[in-house]
């Protein structure tokens, strides 16, 4: 069974929202400039472009893609064969940005991920000769399948955006983004991802199966999303990649919807059915997700409706339920809390 978690649905904006109101008072008119325009125009095309590759996701596209605008991580959690590896290698084309996929298995070293010295016998010295990492669109495939020894090996270069290597240190290029994908941890040889490291992925979700139609279509034309992949064309580059990145940086958040959010992961470190609650860490990935799902959606403000879409997604892997037992339950059972969170706490008006 596919572990999906849809987003929720997006309500209208409140024409009084207390958001666009912030938003007014601040004089923010980045909506209205022609950089921001050009950037969110590429950024729906992006969007778009995608989905003639992997059709019926178009909520987790816009998700991944906002990921990216935030400078963050996504973490899968789904069956294989439902266009987890699609996904990325549109992604990264349409972003016109390196791709490299690692498949984790229990066997696989830290030296197979980061890179490895080898010697030069010619000239007597080391050479250092760089791992899969060093791309800008990393799929890390079933990543709870790796050894805690390799797994941590990725843990500096989602939080540093670097490895280090004979204590000798390698920045790689941005933009750098890592969707990995995890199977429950009730398959045999699987290593459940700690805490430590799920804090790491700005959001988790999954992308399910796809409507009847479109797998319909897709038994019908069974080359068509390769040919769609052939077809893509690079939208982007590194530089503007980079650019949109700093029109979300300037998304305005009110303090309204900062109060909302902090409402909302101070409410998980309270609850009666969570021993864990959301980190400091992730609390700011709230934040900036909530920047880049509003700008995915054409506004340059956060409204109350962003923060109640993404909560399952950014605060779900964040929790620990107690009496969960194995990655599926634990994921329902976190995104029924979060849920439930959202339906108590009061939204700001």
């Amino acid at each position: 069974m596919a572990i999906s978690t849809p987003l929720r649905p997006v309500a209208q904006e409140p024409e009084n929202s207390e958001a666009r109101a912030a938003s007014v008072r601040s004089g923010s008119k980045a909506s209205r400039s022609p950089e921001w325009a050009q950037v969110r125009s590429r950024v729906t095309a992006a969007i778009e472009a995608v989905g003639t590759v992997l059709k019926g996701n178009n909520q987790a596209i816009e998700l991944t893609i906002a990921a990216l605008l935030a400078r963050g991580h996504v973490l899968l959690e789904d069956v294989p064969g439902v266009g987890k590896t699609t996904l990325a290698r549109a992604i990264a084309k349409v972003l016109g940005s390196s791709f490299s996929r690692i498949q984790f298995t229990s066997d696989l070293l830290p030296s197979d991920v980061l890179g490895v010295q080898v010697l030069d016998q010619a000239r007597g010295t080391f050479n250092f000769k760089r791992g899969p990492v060093f791309a800008q669109v990393v799929l890390a495939d079933e990543i709870n399948r790796a050894s805690p020894k390799t797994q941590s090996a990725m843990l500096e270069a989602m939080a540093d955006r670097q490895v280090t290597i004979d204590d000798q240190s390698y920045q790689l290029e941005a933009p750098f983004i890592v969707l990995a994908t995890q199977n429950p941890t009730e398959h045999h040889g699987a290593y459940p991802l700690p805490e430590s490291q799920l804090d790491r992925f700005l959001v988790c979700t999954g992308l399910g199966y796809p409507p009847a139609a479109d797998e319909r279509a897709l038994l019908l034309a069974p080359r068509a999303p390769e040919t769609a992949m052939q077809q893509l064309q690079p939208l982007f580059d590194p530089v503007r990649v980079l650019q949109a990145q700093e029109c979300v940086d300037s998304v305005v958040l009110s303090p309204a919807i900062a109060d909302y959010i902090l409402a909302l992961v101070q409410t998980t470190r309270v609850h009666p059915d969570i021993v864990l609650g959301c980190s400091p860490r992730g609390a700011l990935a709230f934040a900036a997700a909530s920047r880049a799902w509003a700008f995915v959606r054409g506004r340059d403000y956060v409204i109350p409706d962003d923060v109640k879409v993404l909560a399952p997604a950014v605060l779900a892997h964040r929790i620990m339920v107690s009496g969960a037992r194995g990655a599926s339950r634990t994921r329902h059972q976190a995104v029924a809390v979060v849920d439930e969170l959202v339906s108590q706490v009061p939204v700001p008006r």
